[in-house]
């Protein structure tokens, strides 16, 4: 199997950002995950606790794209949909430590969007993505 080819686009007068990339050219087969949130493999909140619902989040990611032959460094593009703007921000380190864990170093082009609420009462955040694994 080959390696996905990924090329980091950011503007050579830009500040790098931290955390993520304003762009990725990839090439390769393209994966699309819809939103995943925090449940388990049975559709159930194993917890109410943001940080620990984005870490089952992620592990979904990973999960579900493994059936594509693809794993978290694939991934290309996510945007998170999170239910309070206040707690993602006071928990930022937390929240790092869960995403390296999975993801490793590796930060994908990223969007961020503050709901009142998703489609599952207890869900704290859902996070689409789309991977580029390789062909």
């Amino acid at each position: 199997m080959t390696k996905t080819k990924h090329e980091m686009l950011c503007p050579p007068n830009w500040k790098a950002p931290k955390g993520y990339a304003n762009g990725i050219a990839a090439s390769g087969r393209l994966v699309f995950l819809g939103g995943l949130i925090g449940w388990n493999e049975n559709q159930e909140f194993e917890t109410d606790d943001f940080v620990a619902q984005t870490g089952q989040t992620l592990r979904n990611i990973a999960e579900v794209l493994k059936q594509a032959g693809g794993k978290p460094e694939d991934v290309v593009r996510m945007t998170w949909y999170i239910t309070d703007k206040q707690e993602y921000l006071s928990r930022q380190a937390e929240l790092g430590a869960v995403y390296r864990a999975v993801f490793g170093k590796h930060f994908p082009t990223m969007a961020m969007v503050q709901v009142t609420a998703l489609m599952e009462d207890r869900a704290k955040v859902e996070i689409e993505a789309t991977a580029v694994v390789p062909d």
